[in-house]
């Protein structure tokens, strides 16, 4: 399907990849990893066209379609969601414009008897069994269930695209390329912006999609769930094993160590051939000895252990002078985005030292709550903070608000005060930007690195109470790791809203369900939480919730499906009779006027009062047609 060979590409005289290769096939589900800047998404690029390498071929074969999710998406203003998740089908659309066309010209137009509005009717016929054949009356119910599994409500299908965070928007685009037939499907960070729901559908989806796709992502079970095969960058080199994830480790880890192991072997064999070289040597009968020792050193194939990249960041958490026992108090806390009502009546009571996780599906007023706590959004009721809190807030978006125009160095002495502007560079380079990296522009740093310095930002304002909404996106696992550990070690007043729950366990001893409206308080980690809700993880939970869901969706798809076949019958129907009713009163106000003008003669004519009564009483019985076909109709609408 796709032959990559020795491929190499640099940037600045940083070498991402060195001569690389590998091939992609139909069925491999690829999880593409790597440290942040390792070149993850510069592979996509390449892999998809986007981009060239610097030597290096790629050999696909002709008319293969590729989809490519990217991480930065631009949108046409002016469309609706379903509008734009519709685009998958260019080919449906154009021919549902001829069929328009056709339909549009067999009402208006009167030569009913002529060749040419005989084609019309044929042209008709043979496009709509065009139209049959690839999907045309399936695409509206297809496009449904895909947006539905992304989480869209069927009220939002009509609202405009550039009405939604970048994080909808990029569910729009995940779902346009889902309806695509591609063959290779390139997803960059796929899971970032979906709730537990969205991904457990994505993952159903994509385990049994039966193309090639390579998936960028953080999301350890995420990627254990649906790849089968794992690509890692590292280094400039790549390691690749048909294995998902959690297995590739082990087998990566297993190679290492024989690595470890022959080569140790083979430098205690080395070091004994010199010695005897040495020995030899200082003896003229054994100098020939000596000579052919020597050649076999020569000749042996020095065993080398794949090099780990191991640089990781350096984060520490202190917090800025002790508050109060209450670090936060809310009392009747509500609200509302127009009509729709996120948070109602909510009490909650956070005291210093509390360690707290907000979980629950998307929309359900997590984020919402967070912004309420850090007075970035108006409310109903009383939030009131504690004596001496000083909160540090990171936002799910956070590292959008960086300016890309500027330096990685720029952004934090521009954020720094006069007491921390000196650490600026040591702050830095422990989330590894070092050296020259501190000169790049924001705008061509990867989404993980944009977080790392977004975190870093963070550290330069004073906090005894830390808020973070999805801090761990875009970060590699690595990065993930080491935040976990720093925010164990906080000393302060820690809510986590998060859906991974890796990172959740054994990091917060509380655990906040979002749901309805309402807040409930589980006390306990999330593993406690889980029990609670007599489940083994958070992924079953939704499974649990979703599974009355389901039916009714499934059945509604069903129906759209249905409705949406009946209704493009029903029209062909009605067209097709009120281009026969046309035709007959044409005729009928021929007859009409030739007994006005002569009403004997006319009446005279063989068969004449006959074939007119007849034609009337066919005009009866259409209209009749026509009368329930449009009720039929209207009924639909």
């Amino acid at each position: 399907m796709l032959n990559i060979h020795n491929l190499s590409i640099s940037f600045g005289g940083e070498t991402l990849f060195d001569e690389i290769t590998f091939r992609l096939g139909a069925g491999d589900r690829v999880g593409l990893i790597g440290k942040n800047g390792a070149g993850k998404s510069t592979m996509l690029k390449i892999l998809s066209g986007e981009q060239e390498a610097n030597t290096g071929q790629i050999a696909k074969d002709k008319e293969l379609k590729i989809g490519f999710l990217k991480q930065d998406i631009d949108f046409i203003q002016g469309r609706t969601v379903q509008e734009e998740a519709q685009q998958a089908f260019e080919e449906i659309k154009a021919i549902e414009k001829k069929m328009e066309f056709i339909n549009e010209q067999l009402t208006t137009r009167t030569d009913y008897e002529s060749e040419a509005y005989m084609d019309l009717i044929h042209d008709l016929s043979e496009i709509t069994h065009q139209y049959e054949i690839i999907g045309g009356y399936n695409y509206q119910g297809e496009t449904e269930k895909v947006l539905t599994g992304l989480g869209f409500e069927r009220n939002t299908f009509d609202k405009l695209t550039e009405t939604f965070s970048g994080g909808w928007r990029m569910r729009i685009e995940l779902a346009k390329l889902l309806l695509q037939s591609n063959d290779i499907l390139l997803l960059d960070e796929p899971t970032n912006h979906l709730d537990i729901e969205s991904i457990i559908w994505l993952e159903s989806f994509l385990t049994n999609y039966p193309g090639c796709v390579i998936i960028v992502s953080h999301d350890k079970m995420f990627l254990d769930n649906v790849t089968n095969r794992t690509i890692e960058i590292s280094l400039g080199q790549i390691y690749d094993y048909k294995k998902s994830y959690s297995k590739y480790l082990v087998l990566r880890e297993e190679l290492r160590t024989q690595q470890l192991a022959s080569q140790k072997n083979q430098e205690k064999q080395i070091e004994q051939t010199e010695k005897l070289i040495e020995k030899f040597r200082a003896k003229a009968s054994k100098a020939s000895m000596a000579q052919s020792l020597i050649k076999k050193l020569d000749k042996i194939d020095r065993i080398e252990v794949d090099e780990d990249d191991n640089a990781v960041m350096n984060v520490r958490f202190p917090i800025s002078i002790q508050p109060g026992k209450i670090i936060i108090e809310g009392e009747n806390i509500g609200k509302t985005y127009g009509e729709l009502n996120v948070l109602e009546n909510i009490d909650l009571l956070i005291e210093r030292g509390s360690k707290i996780a907000f979980v629950g599906q998307n929309g359900q007023g997590k984020s919402t709550l967070a912004k309420i706590m850090v007075d970035e959004i108006s409310h109903t009721g009383k939030m009131k903070l504690g004596h001496n809190v000083q909160i540090g807030y990171f936002a799910q978006n956070q590292a959008e608000y960086l300016d890309g125009d500027k330096t990685v160095l720029d952004i934090m002495i521009d954020a720094a005060t006069e007491k921390t502007r000196s650490k600026v560079r040591d702050m830095l380079g422990s989330f590894l930007f070092r050296g020259d990296e501190v000169s790049k522009k924001v705008k061509v740093l990867s989404g993980g690195e944009r977080n790392r310095l977004a975190l870093c930002k963070l550290l330069l304002q004073p906090f005894n109470v830390l808020i973070m909404d999805e801090p761990t996106n875009h970060l590699d696992i690595k990065s993930k790791n080491v935040l976990k550990e720093a925010l164990k070690t906080f000393e302060g007043t820690l809510i986590l809203v998060s859906h991974d729950r890796d990172f959740l366990q054994n990091l917060t001893s509380t655990v906040y369900e979002f749901k309805n409206k309402k807040i409930r308080e589980y006390l306990g980690d999330i593993d406690y939480y889980l029990e609670q809700r007599n489940v083994e993880n958070m992924r079953a939970i939704e499974k649990r919730d979703k599974v009355a869901k389901e039916d009714n969706r499934n059945s509604d798809n069903k129906q759209a499906y249905n409705d949406q076949k009946k209704s493009k019958s029903l029209n062909n129907k009605l067209s097709n009779t009120e281009a026969k009713i046309g035709k007959l009163e044409k005729e009928l106000k021929e007859k009409d006027l030739e007994m006005a003008q002569n009403y004997d003669k006319a009446i005279a004519k063989p068969h004449f009062l006959e074939n007119y009564k007849k034609k009337k009483k066919e005009l009866e019985h259409l209209m009749k047609s026509w009368e329930v076909l449009q009720e039929e109709l209207e009924t639909m609408n």
